[in-house]
């Protein structure tokens, strides 16, 4: 292989993971990573949280220190754009016209913030976020305090804005479509949880509404008038309605898609001899047995390895149990597990007024996702949440509540 190519296309984790991984399982041939943005390669989680609080400094964000690309001779190019792809010739092709061979190429190209067709959404002081320099630009607005805020969308990153913004001393009023918030993703019960938890500190809600259009006046925006009338004041609005993949490239060069790039279990396309991971891959999960498009950090971080593995030949698969987490005022959660599989209320260990428990998402008996609050206790509780849903074996709803039941032990009372 040392006089293969192999380029990949977006500079993210998935991609700086791959080529990574690619040095790491002895491929010597040419590796090009062709990001689209003018940085190096960084995490996303901490744009939201400890990075956007200041609590992080740029040390915090690489995947792999700047000076690893030209001493493992990988190609990085920041801000160059691919423009085609042409499968059958196995070639991409830049913004300069120039094209590049290759032997197997990954697409990880991403997402990109949903837009909404909002009058007034092009008035200074509105934004989406995404980006390092979305971050930059938003703790810039937010850092000094005293700022009224409306936060569109209440999802996980609509909630950890919020918690930044009201932490700084911002007044914030947060719009969603939902009854509750996180509603979708956990149910109304620990929705209404992290409700309770953001009122507490003085976040206001307008649940469920929607933003009817964004004002304002010599360019600047004033406030955000809602679906119901409502007129709430704003000089900073931040659109935090979720992302969709990046999935442009791939669909003018004629590759399937469905809710992203569908792949198998190993992350290759149906166009021989191209891949997909992170953000833009629809992949197949061996544990369901259905496809899965994750939007988290560790999908990106283990779909980099796999993809990588696999374009060298290797029996890799992307098999790994889904993960996330959150940070939000003195809240701190970790999950682990298919959101797809959960429904009804999930069996509690803990209490939610104590904000220190744990919930059990359960199908059929057996745990299908687990959820740890600020556990207190001995033990590291996804790594047993992970160990349960893995043994696909069923489990009292009861022991799972049951504190006086050790986490490592609730196999054995199955």
């Amino acid at each position: 292989m040392a006089v293969e190519k192999i380029v990949i296309v977006g500079g993210g984790l998935a991609g700086a993971t791959a080529a990574r991984t690619l040095r790491a399982e002895g491929f010597s041939g040419g590796i090009t990573v062709l990001a689209g943005e003018s940085h190096h390669p960084y995490l996303r989680p901490p744009l939201s949280k400890e990075y956007l609080l200041g609590q992080a400094g740029e040390d915090a964000l690489p995947v792999v220190p700047a000076h690893w690309y030209a001493e493992n001779d990988v190609d990085l190019r920041l801000g160059d754009a691919v423009t085609a792809l042409d499968p059958a010739a196995h070639t991409v092709r830049l913004g300069d016209g120039s094209r590049l061979d290759y032997f197997r190429l990954l697409l990880a190209t991403g997402a990109r913030p949903r837009s909404i067709p909002l009058p007034g959404s092009g008035l200074d002081g509105v934004s989406t976020f995404r980006t390092v320099d979305d971050s930059r630009r938003l703790r810039s607005s937010l850092a000094g305090g005293g700022r009224t805020v409306v936060m569109i969308g209440s999802g996980w990153i609509g909630m950890e804005l919020a918690a930044a913004a009201t932490a700084y001393g911002n007044q914030v009023t947060l719009l969603g479509l939902e009854d509750v918030p996180l509603g979708a993703a956990i149910g109304p019960e620990l929705g209404g949880f992290f409700r309770a938890l953001h009122e507490s500190h003085g976040v206001r809600f307008r649940l469920p509404a929607a933003a009817q259009e964004i004002t304002g006046s010599s360019g600047k925006v004033t406030g955000v008038r809602t679906d119901a009338g409502e007129l709430l004041p704003a000089d900073l609005v931040v659109l935090a309605v979720g992302v969709v993949p990046e999935t442009s490239l791939a669909a003018a060069a004629g590759i399937n898609l469905r809710n992203g790039i569908p792949t198998d279990a190993s992350l290759r396309t149906a166009v021989p001899g191209i891949f997909a991971a992170g953000d833009v891959a629809n992949a197949l999960h061996p544990f369901t047995g259905e496809h899965h498009r994750s939007e988290h950090w560790s999908n990106a971080l283990n779909g980099g390895k796999v993809a990588a593995k696999a374009m060298l030949g290797q029996d890799a698969v992307l098999d790994t149990i889904p993960y996330f987490y959150t940070d939000q005022f003195d809240v701190s959660m970790e999950y682990s597990g298919f959101p797809s599989l959960t429904s009804g209320p999930p069996a509690v260990r803990g209490t939610l007024e104590g904000k220190e428990f744990i919930a059990f998402w359960q199908r059929e008996g057996r745990v299908v996702a687990g959820m740890s609050v600020n556990w207190p206790h001995a033990g590291k509780p996804q790594k047993a949440i992970k160990a349960l849903i893995a043994a696909r074996t069923p489990v009292s709803a009861l022991a799972l509540a049951d504190e006086s039941v050790p986490l490592d032990q609730l196999l054995a009372e199955a």
